[in-house]
């Protein structure tokens, strides 16, 4: 099958295979993203191994699933389960390298590919200590291997390899983090499977399943958002009702502290600083928050903000996974509850889960309203900024997103998802001006504000409109076909 989008990711796997090299590539990013599916579609005509780790069973049975993986690639039936993994990999060795010696055509890298290598390199299994021999004494002197090695558990995989102080240090030759899809990737690859949906209805999608081609792959043609969510999340035997917990004990040790932490960035529309997560769950405050929080945030289900003006013990977590964040406000505690979605859709609660939602997107994909904005070649830093009420007479003010940008000026922007075009009333108008007035006064900044809102369907221009000096992006902006950094 065709592998949508992803041309970064192809052309890395392409530099790779012509390079005249050894090459150890890592490739990791959260689970469900579609990292096995790239490796074993883009370089499928080229893989000569593949072994996936089975999640928690013990080293005896790994070993006899590197002897069934070896015998499917090399044909030897008759061959030994290894008893450990150095010999697993002597095995392995010297079929390639008979295999190459026999072969007419030797100008074409052979792929290794390694699935799951966390499952595989448990502890006292001794995989690691006997795959670095593998590279370090076979592989590594072989222009023509490619070893593509793939974990679900981001920070395992760069705690334990990336920046591995064993045998592999500085081994490894290119690393690819897969993320999710954005939107207008979301949206091509949706209409790969037949399903066509306009940019309000995809983006409703995407805020409740993200960019995850696992999720994604519950859309049917002829399906509303609403509909794909409800089948998939709230019927009885719906896919996704019960993954949120699968995903993170499958990624995680001890994973009930990521999951506090997803739960009390959940209850917060504007998100937590490290303190006040420590204030909402169990984690202490030392290296446990520190770990937690870090492996949270390398495997895609948070996001850190820096506060505009201050230093990074101020900065901001944000949930940054959105089926984490439907799970939590919709999904957890419901009994089969089909039919209901549709009937929530359009809720107070619904509107405010969407609000938090489209924020977050917005923040994901700032490199497009930069482009949308004019923008894209400014050096500009992106944050967030509050003022708590001094008094009775201040208001205090929150900005979701300040684009400080080189050029003098400051972008201030409000995010909202509505049905139609916004309207800005009279109580609004007066929020936004206390919002810059507050920001110049607290920041002192003697730089250009622009207030900037980032809408579904555009503001309406009216008289409030007019008056603030409005610059308008709508969700079109978000659906450009590049994807940014």
């Amino acid at each position: 099958m065709e592998v949508v989008g992803r041309v970064r990711e192809k052309e890395l796997l392409e530099q790779a295979l012509r390079s005249q090299a050894p090459e150890l590539l890592v490739v990791y990013g959260r689970r469900r993203v579609g990292k096995t599916f790239l490796i074993r579609n883009h370089l499928a005509s080229q893989l000569s191994f593949e072994i996936t780790g089975m999640y928690e069973v013990t080293l005896k049975q790994q070993l006899a699933n590197f002897h069934q993986a070896f015998v499917r690639s090399s044909g030897r039936e008759t061959s030994a389960t290894p008893t450990n993994w150095v010999m697993a990999f002597a095995a392995l060795s010297q079929w390639l390298d008979e295999a190459i010696a026999s072969s007419p055509d030797n100008t074409q890298k052979r792929v290794l590919f390694f699935d799951e290598l966390p499952w595989l390199a448990t502890k006292r299994s001794g995989f690691l200590s006997a795959f670095e021999h593998f590279w370090n004494s076979w592989a590594s002197r072989r222009q023509d291997m490619l070893i593509v090695i793939c974990g679900s558990a981001a920070s395992w995989m760069i705690r334990n390899v990336i920046n591995h102080r064993g045998g592999l240090h500085n081994r490894v030759t290119r690393q690819m983090l897969l993320e999710p899809l954005c939107l207008a990737e979301t949206r091509t690859y949706l209409e790969s499977r037949g399903v066509q949906l306009g940019e309000y209805q995809c983006l409703e999608l995407f805020m409740a399943f993200g960019g995850i081609p696992y999720y994604l792959n519950c859309a049917r043609p002829g399906m509303s958002a609403a509909q794909i969510v409800e089948q998939a999340c709230f019927a009885k035997d719906g896919i996704l009702r019960h993954e949120f917990k699968r995903v993170f004990a499958s990624l995680f040790e001890h994973y009930e502290r990521h999951v506090q932490v997803c739960r009390a960035l959940a209850t917060k529309r504007s998100g937590l600083t490290r303190n006040e997560i420590i204030g909402r769950t169990d984690l202490s405050s030392g290296g446990t928050a520190t770990k937690t929080l870090d492996e949270l945030e390398q495997s895609g289900f948070l996001m850190v903000q820096r506060s505009f003006g201050k230093n990074k013990r101020a900065a901001i977590y944000r949930l940054a996974d959105e089926y984490s964040l439907f799970y939590l406000q919709w999904i957890e505690g419901r009994a089969d509850s089909t039919g209901d979605w549709q009937k929530l859709r359009g809720s107070p609660a619904w509107r405010a889960w969407s609000g938090i939602a489209f924020e977050g997107i917005c923040i994901k994909h700032v490199g497009w309203l930069k482009s949308a904005l004019g923008i894209g070649a400014v050096e500009t830093t992106d944050s967030s900024w509050s003022h708590r009420p001094v008094d009775a007479s201040d208001e205090g003010a929150q900005i979701d997103l300040v684009i400080n940008r080189k050029d003098g000026c400051v972008n201030l922007c409000e995010m909202k998802f509505s049905e139609s075009e916004f309207v800005i009333d009279k109580a609004y108008a007066k929020s936004l001006r206390n919002k810059r007035g507050s920001f110049a006064r607290i920041t002192k900044t003697r730089k250009t504000l622009f207030l900037t809102m980032v809408t579904t369907y555009g503001v309406r221009e009216n008289q409030h409109y007019s008056d603030l000096g409005i610059t308008s992006i709508t969700m079109s902006s978000l659906f450009q076909s590049s994807r940014w950094t």
